[in-house]
Parts: C-alpha cells; structure tokens; sequence
C-alpha cells in the first residue's frame, strides 16, 4: 500500500516535469560554475572577430575584383577596382551602412571611411547589437554546458538542503579531496543558493521533496546523497523519493529528534545522524570535560590537527590486531558493518577490511 501511494505522489509530481524542458530553459534552474572573464577580454575578442571578419570579406572582394566596377567609371573603362576600393566595400558592407548613390570617390575620402567612420560604426554594432548577441550566445552556451552536463555526470553527491548541515557537510567533502565540481547542491532559497554557486559548486533550484528536481540533478546517477533538510518531515520525504529514484545510491541523512530516526530508515537511508542529540552529547560532556569538546571538533574538521580517516588492509596486517597496530584504529569495517576494537570479530583483521584510524593533517599531505 505505501509503495502505491508513493507511486501516486510521483505521479503527480511528474505534472510539473522539469525534466521535459528544453535545455535552454533550464538556465535559472541549473547553474553550472564557469572560469571568470573580464569585460575588456571579452570586448577586446569580439574586435579581434570583427577585425578578422572584415579581412576575410576584403580577401574575398579582391580574389573576384573583376566582378565589380565603380560607379564613377565611365561605361569604356574596364579597371578592377583597386585594394582600398575591396577594403572600402568589403567595410560598408559588412557595416550593413549602403550609401547608394552618395559614394565617395576619391582615396582620401575612402581612406577616412576605413580609419574613422568603420571604427565608430564597430563600436556601435559591438555596444548596441552585441549586447543582444551576447545574451543569446550566453543561453546558447548555458544551454549546451547543461545538455553536455546531464549526459556525463556521474557517481557526484546531491546535496540537499544548503543551510548549516549541508554547507558544513560540503565542506568537510572539499577539504577530504571532493572537488567541488562534482557536488550538486538542491536548494530552493536564494541566497543559500547564491553562496553555493560563489564555493564553485552546481546548484540546482527545486524542491528536493520533488521528484523533477532530483532528476534534474541526475539522481539516478549519483553515488550519494545528503539530506540535510530542514525539518524531520522534509527530511524523511527527501529521503523516500531518493530511494525511489536511486536505488543503488547511499543515502545520508540527518534528522533533529531521534524519535524519527526509524523512519529515516524505513525510507532507506543507509546512515542516519541525530544533530540535536549529537549536539547535546558535547554540551553535556563540556560541562566537565571541555577539551573532549575540543578534540572531537578537532577530529571532524580534517583540514586541521586531528582527523578520521579509513583506509583499506595491508596485505602485511592480515590477521594481526588492529590494537597493536601502528596507527590508532578506532573501528573495523567489515562487509558494510561496523565493528569496534573490543569486539573478539576485529581482534584479527582480514583482507578487504577497512580501518577507522585516526590521522593528522601531515599524513594527508603526505
């Protein structure tokens, strides 16, 4: 009964299909980080185009100049028109300007319409049409950035919700080695998404209780999924439509009350966190024990001092104790599940472990 239901809910959800629209369409709704260009740059190349273009037609005019004929020439002189007379037509031209019958006629004249006028009408054309070319040019490369987008990205992390769990969470998977370019943050507010796109990182504009804009964000081809939603019933909500849509991909959750960790579960969440208990836990213990405080933010902050880490078995530590162990190892993971060090299963390790160790930042960097 729960499966028809949630069924029935993605139904609904595909009225809105995001997913349907053109890719030109979706340039406010993802946004894609790219390299910064100043304006002069881009002014000083769409110069070097026109400039460039401009050549091209005099080249072209001078190859065939017996095919054209000045107007001032009397009906038995027969001369090809000189260079300057290709340049002069080849710029009046491509300015779009066609002076009829007011020409002018001798070099000087033309010679000030290819130094002076041409310029001024460049610059017209570059502020006044190239403005508009390069709005269109702009969604035409936003467009086809997305559509390149969507087809090759894969195994990346959707962040849902970017308030202090999901910039906090992001954060920690940039400083482990995460490039930024490869998470994809679900966000409806504006400024939380503002803050995304200037840490370098693609950002979808949606609901992530719905169903499109987790498709937009390729869902379906994500190794994992952060829920760091604001409320317990957005989270869980987030959670089933995930699991629906990816059923292969791990799922990371966080909920306020413990009381609906079970259903975090139940939605397929593979691992679950509590931030109200995790954050009462240290206010407790620093009433007596501030530096344990310390030294646990210190360990879940891996850019600084302390860290945790996992690493796979040596094949030289199979079969030894993970407590005589050179490094501190504070768990073994084996087959997917957790085993603690006092534990008689992890008193001897085996090939395809991994180790829970603690390290500091001069071993990363090492």
């Amino acid at each position: 009964m729960a499966r028809g239901k949630l069924r029935r809910r993605l139904q609904r959800l595909e009225q809105e299909n995001l997913t349907a629209r053109h890719d030109a369409a979706l340039g406010e709704v993802i946004t894609i980080p790219e390299d910064f260009i100043s304006p002069a740059r881009r002014i000083a190349m769409r110069v070097v185009w026109a400039l460039g273009a401009l050549f091209a037609a005099v080249m072209i005019v001078y190859f065939d100049r017996h095919g054209y004929r000045d107007i001032e020439a009397t009906p038995d002189q027969n001369n090809p028109l000189s260079f300057l007379d290709c340049l002069y037509y080849a710029t009046v031209s491509l300015s779009t300007t066609g002076y009829g019958d007011i020409t002018p006629v001798t070099e000087s004249a033309r010679l000030v319409n290819v130094l002076v006028i041409t310029p001024l009408r460049v610059a017209f054309l570059i502020v006044l049409i190239g403005t508009t070319v390069e709005t269109l040019t702009t969604q035409s490369r936003q467009a086809l950035k997305i559509q390149r987008w969507r087809k090759s990205v894969r195994n990346h992390t959707i962040v849902v919700g970017y308030g202090t769990k999901g910039r906090t969470a992001v954060t920690a998977m940039v400083s482990d080695g995460v490039a930024p370019g490869s998470i994809v943050v679900v966000e409806q507010d504006d400024l939380a998404l503002e803050r995304a796109k200037s840490a370098g990182l693609v950002t979808v504009r949606g609901d992530g209780t719905k169903g499109d804009a987790l498709r937009l964000a390729s869902v379906q081809h994500a190794e994992t999924i952060i829920v760091a939603a604001n409320k317990d019933s957005d989270a869980v909500l987030v959670t089933l439509t995930a699991r629906e849509l990816a059923p292969n991909a791990k799922i990371i959750a966080a909920v306020r009350e413990s009381e609906n960790k079970h259903l975090l579960t139940q939605s397929g969440a593979n691992t679950t966190v509590v931030t109200s208990e995790t954050a009462g836990r240290l206010l407790g213990v620093a009433k007596r024990t501030p530096s344990v405080v310390e030294v646990m933010e210190d360990l879940l902050t891996p850019d600084a001092g302390y860290a945790i880490a996992e690493r796979s078995v040596t094949a030289k530590e199979v079969g030894s104790s993970p407590r005589h162990m050179k490094d501190i190892v504070l768990g073994v993971v084996r087959n997917g599940e957790l085993l603690r060090i006092d534990k008689p299963a992890a008193d001897a390790v085996e090939l395809g472990d991994k180790l829970l160790i603690v390290k500091t930042a001069a071993d990363s960097e090492d």
